[in-house]
C-alpha cells in the first residue's frame, strides 16, 4: 500500500493521525498542492476529484475520503477501536464525526480557502464574502460544541475516537484560518488542549 499525502492539507493529517493512533505506518508519496500536482493528469487518474489523500492498494484499488481510508485500516487493524465497538457506539461515533465535520471543520475550511493569498491558486474563485459568512457560523458552532463537552472528555463520550481526530484536526485549522477560538469557551479549550498533548498530534 501507499498513501499519497501533503503535510500541509487536512484531511492527509486525519488519516495520519489515525495510523498513529493505531501504531501503523504506510509508505507515503507527497504531492506538492503548491505545486498543484494534485491538479495533474497523472494524479486525477488516481482521484478525478484532484484531493488527497488516496490510499492505493497493492492490487491498484484506490479509496480516497480520509474516513473511508481509516475504516478501511480500523477493519484490517481492528484494535485500538476508533469507530466504535457496539451498534450504539458505531453509530454515535458516526454521529459526532459528522457533526464535527460539518459544522467545525467545514466553515473553518471555507474561511481559510477563500480568505488566505496562498489560497487564491487553488480555491478559484475566491469568493471573500463566502469567508466572511463562515467565520461567525464556526465561532457560533464552537459555543455549541463547548456546552456539549461540559459533561464529557472527549466529543463522542468519555473515550478517544476518530470524532476527535477530525475536531483537533479542525481546530488547528483556526489559525491559518486566522480565527480565534474564544479563551471563555473553557470546554473546548480543555478538550483542544488534551488532543493536542497526544503523541499522535505530530503526526
Amino acid at each position: 500500500m501507499k498513501l499519497y499525502n501533503s503535510n500541509f492539507a487536512p484531511n492527509p493529517r486525519r488519516v495520519r493521525i489515525f495510523l498513529a493512533e493505531k501504531g501503523l505506518s504506510i509508505p507515503r508519496v507527497e504531492v506538492d498542492l503548491g505545486k498543484l500536482e494534485h491538479k495533474t493528469a497523472e494524479f486525477s487518474a488516481l482521484n478525478p476529484f484532484q484531493t488527497i489523500p488516496v490510499l492505493e492498494l497493492d492490487d491498484g484499488t484506490k479509496i480516497s475520503e480520509s474516513i473511508a481510508i481509516c475504516r478501511y485500516v480500523e477493519e484490517l487493524h481492528p484494535e485500538p477501536n476508533l469507530f466504535g465497538a457496539t451498534p450504539l457506539e458505531r453509530a454515535t461515533v458516526e454521529m459526532w464525526q459528522r457533526r464535527v465535520e460539518l459544522h467545525l471543520m467545514l466553515p473553518i475550511a471555507q474561511v481559510m480557502r477563500h480568505s488566505h493569498p496562498h489560497m487564491a491558486q487553488m480555491e478559484d474563485p475566491q469568493i471573500p464574502d463566502w469567508a466572511a459568512a463562515n467565520r461567525p457560523r464556526a465561532l457560533r458552532n464552537m459555543l455549541i460544541f463547548d456546552g456539549v463537552l461540559s459533561d464529557r472528555l472527549f466529543i463522542a463520550g468519555d473515550r478517544f475516537t476518530v470524532a476527535d481526530i477530525t475536531g483537533l484536526v479542525a481546530l488547528d485549522f483556526t489559525r491559518p484560518a486566522r480565527i480565534a477560538i474564544p479563551a471563555e469557551l473553557g470546554n473546548l479549550n480543555r478538550w483542544f488542549a488534551e488532543l493536542k498533548a497526544r503523541p499522535s498530534a505530530a503526526a
